[in-house]
């Protein structure tokens, strides 16, 4: 086993971690597989800004886990799915830290969509959480 660097988010690489105030819905072949008011914005160094979904604001029926995996020195290792309907366009397009360093201990038990694998990730603002049902 290899030791693997764990880096502290600093002013030469920052990261933060808030509440999007903003309704997010993801939609894939269609269909909403993803609609939450409690989604979380990472934002990291120079990369587009990220949303973290809580899994349960996502249709999981509609994922399946993969073998990928990849690791961050800042997030930690990154677990897979790959969306059921989404046909190749699908494969790997969600990821999550099911145990995530300290730093960005927030993003535990959230989902989050590669852009170009899905329809649209969308933020609409002033927009409260779509009722359960």
């Amino acid at each position: 086993m290899t030791n693997r660097p764990v880096l502290i988010p600093s002013a030469d690489h920052p990261i933060t971690v808030d509440r999007n105030p903003a309704r997010v819905v993801v939609t894939v072949a269609g269909r909403v597989i993803a609609d939450t008011g409690n989604a979380l914005t990472l934002r990291e160094g120079n990369y587009p800004p990220v949303q973290y979904i809580p899994r349960e604001d996502v249709e999981l029926t509609r994922l399946e886990r993969t073998d990928h995996a990849t690791y961050c020195p800042f997030k930690g290792d990154a677990a897979y799915y790959s969306i059921r309907d989404a046909g190749e366009r699908g494969a790997n397009a969600v990821w999550t830290y099911e145990s995530p360093y300290d730093a960005v201990a927030e993003i535990k038990d959230h989902l989050a969509f590669y852009p170009d694998r899905v329809d649209a990730i969308e933020e609409q603002a002033g927009q409260e959480e779509r009722p359960a049902g």
